[in-house]
């Protein structure tokens, strides 16, 4: 479906397949034809209001579909749809949706308060995704009278689909426009490499806020799979739903990994119909990946992406997945390109290429590249350096990496990176080293002030339920297995990290404390 739009794909869907299933929640299920009919009744009620091309739309929610409907919908006009991160503070939310300028937005009933809170002068209309509350229409009943047919715009698949809103770590966050065509390309791979097809049934338990969860919702449409939305992940809920509903495919933070083999269901599940697992969005530590693979009994395959790129840089494929023999450190590294992408190593200073095992910044040329940033071309034309080309150009990812044989090797974020003694340190390498350590559940690096080199290795520590392990104890160990410039100096044991809802440490949250009142940026 190569030069699509997402309109021209659910109209094909609903052309040659309308009563197949292509979602399912809960007890609702969804044919492609409802999805091509839904999504004309959005657009005509959309544009009742008077939403026209180029205006934004707002979702806060869980739900997968609804905040797929709206998307399409939107698209139809030519309008974009904005999931809004639902766990942000009411003045977050507001900055959002006000520097999109949405004039609706679709909200849960959990999230009304939120709305209140925020109070968003911008928006014309409030709707509720799960039903009529307190004198605000419910979504499906808002749209319901609208027409079954809808004429949409003549778009283009370079046009605008989805506006996406950076996590905003360091600073506020930018609204990252993504095109059909860098959707669909990250579809099309979903397609040839993980090899979703019409039979298929592909389980989202991810935020629609997050690229990821974006993209395993709009799987479906291109592929013709079926679509298990899971709106609330739950460890035990989750194993059982991939046994129950004969799941195929999915896509999973570490932390998610994580909590699922903790939980007691994780030896009992049903993983016969599970042939991928994909997982990425943060590092994995080598115990867990091995764990899961032990447990889950399918192929793996890690990914590497941004927002920025609509999803996918990299892939590390099943085979490569392997845990003795000349492959078994492959487990450490991103991958190789996916098909039609390219990877440079540079200095982040001169943006001069670097040989293979030397650490700099990753550059990656997609056809999944953003369109851009949303209302800043300062922070646009920063991102590409070297301007724009054919097949995206090349975007400043801001991670840490090297290349080697064709596989790249994430160290960090370039900003995480500790300067002690002269000496550069990746804290990601130091992680995965602590997390081998058997009293260690959680754990992260931080450089912190170190009056004689600058900085100095902290790390931070959840105890294992039961363990008394010390610091002592673990710089010991850890001495053991790395260099001592690379070793923790202290430890603080904390009971739980500061994460995202991606999965991903708050670096920020730990470094906060040691650096308040010095000049060096917190990130």
């Amino acid at each position: 479906m190569a030069g699509q739009t997402f309109i021209d794909i659910v109209q094909h869907q609903a052309r040659t397949r309308p009563q197949a299933l292509a979602y399912r929640c809960g007890e609702q299920r969804w044919t492609y034809a409802d999805i091509e009919r839904s999504t004309n009744r959005i657009a005509n009620t959309l544009a009742a209001m008077g939403i026209v091309a180029g205006d934004r739309v707002a979702a806060l929610t869980k739900f997968h579909v609804e905040s797929l409907l709206l998307t399409v919908a939107a698209a139809k006009l030519g309008a974009v749809c904005m999931p809004v991160n639902w766990r942000l503070a009411p003045g977050e939310v507001r900055y959002i949706v006000d520097h999109g300028g949405a004039k609706l937005m679709m909200a849960d009933r959990g999230f009304l308060p939120l709305v209140d809170r925020a109070g968003m002068p911008s928006l014309q209309q409030v709707v509720v995704t799960d039903g009529a509350h307190d004198g605000l229409p419910g979504f499906h009943d808002w749209f319901a009278a609208g027409a079954d047919s809808f004429t949409p715009v003549a778009a283009r698949p370079e046009d605008p689909m989805l506006q996406l809103y950076s996590s905003g770590t360091t600073g506020l966050p930018k609204g990252v426009v993504l095109s059909h065509a860098g959707l669909a390309y990250n579809c099309q791979l979903g397609v040839e490499v993980w090899k979703v097809d019409e039979h298929s049934v592909v389980g989202n338990a991810l935020p629609t806020f997050h690229i990821a969860g974006a993209n395993m919702a709009l799987f479906a449409l291109y592929s013709g799979a079926t679509g298990a939305s899971y709106p609330d992940f739950d460890p035990g809920a989750y194993i059982a739903a991939i046994g129950a509903h004969g799941i195929t495919h999915t896509f999973v933070v570490p932390a998610m990994i994580l909590f699922m083999l903790q939980s007691p269901k994780a030896r009992q599940g049903d993983y016969r119909t599970l042939k991928l697992m994909a997982y990425g969005g943060s590092p994995i530590s080598d115990r867990v990946l091995t764990d899961a693979m032990d447990v889950f009994g399918c192929g793996f395959m890690q990914v590497y992406g941004l927002t920025e790129i609509a999803g996918s840089a990299t892939f590390l494929v099943p085979e490569d997945h392997q845990t003795s023999g000349p492959k078994a450190r492959l487990l450490r590294s991103a991958g190789r390109p996916i098909p039609g992408a390219r990877i440079r190593v540079v200095d982040p200073a001169t943006l001069q290429d670097l040989p293979d095992g030397q650490t700099g910044e990753v550059l990656i040329e997609s056809r999944g590249n953003m369109i851009g940033y949303w209302r800043n071309p300062e922070a646009t034309a920063a991102a590409f350096p070297e301007g724009r080309n054919a097949n995206g150009g090349w975007f400043r990812s801001g991670d840490g990496g090297y290349l080697e044989g064709g596989y790249l090797y994430i160290n960090d974020r370039i900003k995480d990176m500790i300067i002690s003694g002269g000496e550069n340190i990746y804290p990601a390498e130091i992680e995965n080293t602590l997390m081998q350590h058997p009293d260690v559940a959680d754990g992260a690096v931080i450089g912190v002030p170190d009056e004689k080199w600058g900085e100095s290795v902290k790390a931070c520590v959840v105890r294992r339920p039961g363990s008394t392990v010390t610091e002592r104890e673990i710089i010991d160990w850890m001495r053991e297995r790395l260099a001592h410039y690379k070793c923790p100096k202290s430890v603080d044991f904390v009971d739980a990290l500061p994460r995202n809802p991606s999965g991903k440490l708050l670096k920020r949250l730990l470094r906060e404390p040691f650096w308040q009142g010095r000049t060096r940026a917190v990130h």
